[in-house]
């Protein structure tokens, strides 16, 4: 009988995590316990796994004991604190916040891209999950950079509301209704109204005028990819789409490829889905891949502005491959390889 590892998921009762336990069920991972953990606002709650209903307990000392691997995904102070715990209580953490991704001792992964920077757990026992609009462009540009290296890339984001979490797909949704029927439309959760609008403002902006999201795309997009030199730009925009962030890709490369050679290595790269043929208005869209845990990429062309650029489109959704199929990808590689 094949081994069979204790699971604990912390923030299970939130959007990613909740998704995380339909991976761990969608993807058979072998559990032989699922410790469900949150904060006290959801003392009493139970989720399904499996057709069985699981009791959701409160995090807190001992919350990780007798666990081989805990799942995070209960935002950036809850990792800081609880996430050296876990390891000390004797779980490896994979973190889906922001708190350890920079830190030079705990790996940034992406399983398509850099599944050998697992080994390096055991330096604090933690893993971290990249941002979801990272770990999309990332799955798309590692065999391109394994082509011909990349030197540049400018990305644009259009990124779903889920991406801020259940408060914000309830605001959109309300907005639309309210808009239908005529009713003023009032806006909590960001700072303008997103029905029917564009908010190029994703978390807080920095000194550099760039926001924080930006800069997570710059530096782990280095990180992952094991190159510092890859200069990145982004802009990051909020839409008004409830699952499947989307991007617009323009890469510099170190030597002239054509976009035949980038759909032949994108045909045969893992998690990736082909969906090229303007001809027949075939493209990328979020409704396509929302549900989906591949990354969808289209509107593959030469730049005609410069000799070695390439532009790209490319599709996935933000709550499965962007954050919980992602980390239940690293969990799977780090019981099977690891534990």
């Amino acid at each position: 009988m094949a081994k069979q590892y204790r699971v604990a998921v912390c923030g299970a009762t939130g959007a990613v995590g909740n998704q995380m336990i339909g991976c761990l069920e969608e993807r058979n991972f072998p559990i032989s316990e699922l410790r469900l953990l949150a904060s006290e606002r959801s003392r009493g709650k139970t989720l399904t796994y499996k057709g069985e209903q699981v009791p959701v307990q409160v995090l807190g000392q001992g919350s990780f004991k007798g666990m081989d691997v805990a799942l995070f995904s209960a935002g950036g102070s809850t990792s800081e604190q609880w996430a050296p715990l876990a390891w000390k209580e004797g779980a490896v953490v994979v973190d889906n916040s922001s708190a350890w991704r920079m830190d030079p001792d705990v790996p940034l992964v992406v399983p398509e891209v850099n599944p050998q920077d697992i080994a390096q757990y055991k330096n604090k026992g933690i893993i971290a999950n990249p941002n979801c609009s990272t770990i999309q462009m990332v799955v798309v540009l590692g065999p391109i950079h394994n082509l011909a290296r990349i030197e540049r890339v400018v990305v644009s984001t259009y990124q779903a509301v889920s991406g801020t979490g259940q408060k914000a797909i309830v605001e959109l949704q309300d907005q639309l209704k309210a808009l239908y029927e005529g009713r003023p439309v009032e806006h909590k959760v960001y700072p303008y109204q997103i029905a029917m609008n564009l908010i190029p403002h994703i978390d807080v902006f920095k000194d550099n005028g760039y926001t924080k999201e930006e800069m997570k795309m710059v530096l782990e997009t280095q990180k992952i990819m094991g190159d510092s030199s890859i200069k990145v730009t982004a802009t990051c925009v909020r839409v008004p789409v409830v699952y499947g962030h989307s991007e617009a890709v323009n890469i510099t490369t170190a030597r002239q490829i054509s976009p035949e050679d980038v759909r032949r290595v994108l045909a045969q790269a893992p998690g990736v889905k082909l969906v090229d043929d303007p001809a027949n208005k075939r493209y990328p869209m979020p409704l396509e891949a929302a549900g989906q845990d591949l990354t969808y990429v289209g509107r593959i062309r030469q730049d005609i502005s410069q000799e070695r650029g390439i532009d790209l489109w490319l599709v996935a959704d933000n709550i499965r491959k962007g954050a919980a199929t992602n980390a239940v990808q690293i969990a799977e590689i780090l019981t099977r390889d690891y534990l």
